[in-house]
């Protein structure tokens, strides 16, 4: 069970990526060189670090974030939000110029496709010494592939440094230096993601192969849920929850955030699975990124009215 109020919260620390989204929904997606008419136009904060962060602080996790918006209106109202949804945003930067923007086209399906501008979080190449001390003073450390590698490796050996656990979710997906696989215990890609780093289509397949590069690997897999493997341990898969998806835009950040959350409980990690996958499930039924996140109270009272149902359903169904 994820834990009762009162209990000690985790504390974690997201290094990464902090952008405004430009959201633009369509009926059917452009091919290229074709022009469509929108359906609505919204902003909305997001990137995968601050995305992340406020999956965890909402989950119920202590979230600190490290990054760096810009001195524009957007950098401004990045930080009112993370500061709004709980994030401590002591370690977010204020750089010259302009904050990290995404463009985003959200189909009728939900589905969409997106295009980043990093802007400030190109800044984010190192770690200050009060950033080192708040990863020493968490948990877990949450990366991803969203800022310059350089310092997404200075964050991962310092948590290695101090005993904190690293989760990296590889995406944008890129080839990963020995240097940061050496420093991360939990890797969280998407089936696509995994494919790309291993050659590998099967999930586990390609999850033997992560295996020899890390500890323990999550590969989410979407609406047919997550696989876990650890090394020495056989797999375990957890199906996700059936709803209809209005927006899949950071599904898989709140799964991160969730999971880093529950995990750091103390909870079993095919429990922390199916709290993450009731989190992913509650966003994607609502538009947007960080405004779509789902509390803790949410999550909660989703997952016992989904275990009601299933329970009846076997009751009414049983000879």
């Amino acid at each position: 069970m994820v834990r009762e109020s009162g209990d000690r919260r985790p504390v974690l620390t997201v290094f990464g990526s902090a952008n405004m989204d430009l959201v633009a929904t369509v009926p059917t997606a452009p091919a290229l060189g074709e022009t469509v008419t929108g359906t609505a136009f919204r902003t909305v904060p997001g990137g995968k670090g601050a995305n992340q962060a406020v999956a965890a602080a909402r989950a119920g996790g202590v979230t600190h974030m490290i990054g760096a918006v810009g001195d524009d209106e957007f950098g401004a109202e990045m930080r009112a939000a993370l500061d709004a949804s709980g994030v401590g945003t002591g370690g977010l930067r204020t750089a010259e110029g302009a904050s990290g923007i995404a463009h985003i086209t959200v189909d009728g399906k939900g589905a969409n496709s997106i295009i980043v501008v990093p802007g400030a979080n190109a800044t984010v190449t190192g770690l200050a010494p009060e950033d080192e001390r708040r990863i020493a003073d968490s948990d877990a450390l949450l990366l991803q592939l969203e800022t310059p590698m350089e310092g997404v490796i200075a964050a991962a050996r310092a948590a290695r440094a101090h005993g904190t656990r690293t989760v990296l979710t590889p995406a944008p997906t890129q080839p990963l230096p020995p240097e940061l696989l050496d420093a991360v215990d939990l890797l969280v890609p998407n089936e696509h993601e995994a494919a790309d780093l291993t050659g590998e289509r099967d999930p586990h397949a390609a999850a033997r192969a992560l295996l020899a590069l890390v500890p323990e690997v999550v590969i989410t897999l979407g609406a047919r849920g997550s696989l876990y493997a650890a090394r020495g341990a056989e797999p375990v898969t957890v199906p996700a929850y059936e709803v209809e998806a209005v927006d899949t835009t950071a599904a898989g950040d709140t799964f991160v955030g969730a999971l880093c959350t529950a995990y750091g409980e103390g909870v079993a990690m095919p429990e922390a699975l199916a709290w993450a996958s009731a989190a992913s499930a509650l966003a994607v039924r609502r538009p947007g990124a960080s405004s779509s996140m789902p509390t803790r109270t949410e999550i909660t009272a989703f997952r016992q009215r989904t275990t009601t149902q299933r329970t009846t359903t076997q009751r009414t169904s049983a000879p």
